[in-house]
């Protein structure tokens, strides 16, 4: 039982890239993640990704992923809390500081317990998840007034806004050129706005189809807007826009301490893959 690090993109890819694909909902992360860094420049990172492949034994197929991308936090794909475990001892005795790791429940835990063990660091809960897949999609009752169109060149200063607003409101950091990311997204299709009397209201994120998967994230509707089903609409509409792009899995997180957004999304058809877990590491 053995984890391989690397911070070759290729070699994860070629070690890797099967497991990914056979787990499309599970590694959604960690699939589009791996997306990106292939269409940068390796050398424009600070910091070189972190890539990580576990498998049970010799010769074994892999059964175990991570990417990291500092200083952003660790992402475990589909992971036994075993290789959890046992990476985050591999980590620390190499004199790795992740900052922080999420990915599926069990493994996160087992990762988080294995790195504090015998007191030597801290283990802080940032956000409990939940992964959902779309079954049938059910529209919005009653719709919202308004319609869904991709976002332009001219939402630029609005979508940078809204997605600093999202961050700051989960607690989460951000690029330090957000309108960088907003035009790269934009121009490839991903983003969905929903506007009302020809006002843009909310938006969301969808991600390009990989593996036969695509993700919704993130969605954002301003506070003095929400409770009008904005957020229900432009996710439908993303949602529709996926399966049309010819995705066979539409999949997004939830945060199960809004039960407001998890009611949504479950009467828009989503229902639950497996629960997850963000840690910030001390």
């Amino acid at each position: 039982m053995t984890w391989t690090l690397s911070s070759s993109l290729d070699e994860f890819r070629s070690a890797a890239g099967t497991f990914l694909a056979a787990h499309p909902a599970e590694n959604t992360v960690l699939l589009t993640l791996v997306d990106r860094l292939a269409a940068v420049d390796s050398d424009s990172h600070e910091q070189p990704p972190r890539f990580g492949w576990w498998r049970p034994g010799p010769g074994a197929p892999v059964a175990g992923v991570f990417l990291q991308t500092p200083p952003r936090q660790l992402r475990l794909g589909l992971t036994p809390p075993q290789a959890g475990a046992e990476l985050a001892e591999l980590l620390r005795a190499q004199g790795v500081e992740p900052g922080g790791v999420g990915g599926g429940k069990a493994p996160v835990e087992a990762f988080g317990a294995a790195w504090c063990r015998g007191g030597r660091a801290t283990a802080r809960v940032r956000t409990n998840e939940r992964l959902h897949r779309l079954g049938e999609l059910v529209e919005p009752s009653p719709a919202p007034g308004g319609r869904a169109r991709p976002a332009t060149v001219d939402d630029r200063e609005l979508l940078t806004d809204w997605l600093a607003a999202f961050a700051a409101e989960i607690g989460a950091s951000h690029p330090a050129d957000l309108g960088a990311m907003v035009d790269r997204r934009t121009a490839l299709g991903e983003l969905r706005i929903w506007e009302d009397g020809g006002r843009p209201v909310s938006f969301a994120g969808v991600s390009p189809v990989l593996a036969g998967m695509s993700r919704i994230a993130p969605v954002f509707t301003p506070p003095e807007l929400r409770g009008r089903g904005y957020a229900s609409a432009v996710v439908a509409a993303g949602s529709v826009h996926a399966r049309r792009a010819g995705a066979e899995e539409v999949v997004l997180y939830t945060d199960l301490a809004n039960p407001t957004s998890n009611s949504i999304y479950r009467k828009l058809g989503y229902r639950p893959v497996e629960d997850g877990l963000v840690l910030e590491l001390g």
